[in-house]
Formats: structure tokens, sequence, C-alpha cells
């Protein structure tokens, strides 16, 4: 059954329910939670004149294909009353595809691996922490090198 890394974040409310509902949510999915990274406290990216972030990452096992899976962590976004009214802006939770197997996919709507997740230590760190060894299919460097260039 194919694996994917997903990034979750959250920095309105209650945050760490925030990032525990979303897992429950993707399990009753039947998305199989396999690795769980320790939830950490983050700087907000991009647009900084917010609160901080908690953010983590999980290893999952899915049926489901890359655009179907992508819908469903969006799904689960909107159900749970994400709002989009600032890029990088504040957010309840943001549930982000960062690989699927070592697919590179870049159709409207859906990019694998992420564009932006190697500049990003808040992802990149869960991640490795999971599987360092995990290597990036564009840029062919494990997940830990990445993180390590961003420290």
């Amino acid at each position: 059954m194919p694996r994917a890394f997903i990034a979750l974040g959250s920095n309105l409310g209650n945050r760490e329910k925030n990032i525990v509902e979303a897992i429950e949510r993707m399990k009753r999915r039947g998305i199989k939670i396999l690795k769980m990274s320790g939830i950490i406290e983050t700087e907000p990216y991009g647009y900084t004149k917010q609160d901080k972030f908690l953010n983590a990452a999980c290893l999952v096992e899915t049926e489901l294909n890359p655009r179907d899976l992508m819908d469903a962590l969006l799904e689960i976004e909107n159900d749970m009353g994400r709002e989009r009214k600032i890029r990088w802006g504040p957010r309840n939770i943001d549930l982000d595809l960062i690989f699927y197997e070592d697919l590179v996919i870049r159709e409207e709507g859906l990019t694998i691996p992420h564009p932006d997740a190697h500049n990003r230590p808040f992802v990149m760190g869960p991640i490795a922490e999971i599987d360092p060894d995990y290597r990036h299919p564009v840029l062919k460097k494990s997940v830990g090198e990445i993180y390590r260039t961003l420290l």
C-alpha cells in the first residue's frame, strides 16, 4: 500500500487539539498513521504577524491515490472550519501532502513533492524525526541532510 508524508500545523484555537482532531479524521477516512513525529512550536513562515504554530508530521499508508489523498486532506481542513483569507496566514489546521512514495507530480492543484517543503525547517524537522533517510525525489538528498542545511 502506498505511503505518504503529511505535515500538520495549527496556530488558532486549541492548537494541539486541532492537530489531534485532524489525525483522527484522517484515520476515519481509512488513512493509516504509521509514524507520528513529536509536536513542535515554531515561528510563523511567510506572513509573520500572527501567533506561533504547532507543527508535526506523520507517515501514512493509504489506498488513496495522490489526488484523492490531497482532496481528503482539503476536505478535512474545510470540515474543521479552515478559512483562507491571507496567504500563509493564521489557520486552525493546515494539512500538506509533502511526499507520496517517490512520485514527482506537477498538475493543476497538485504538486508532489510539496514545492517549498525543503525550505521549511518546521516541515523537514518532523519528517526527519520520522525517517531521516527518506530521499527527496527531486533533490536526491535525504530529509535529514536537507533539515541540517536549514538549521
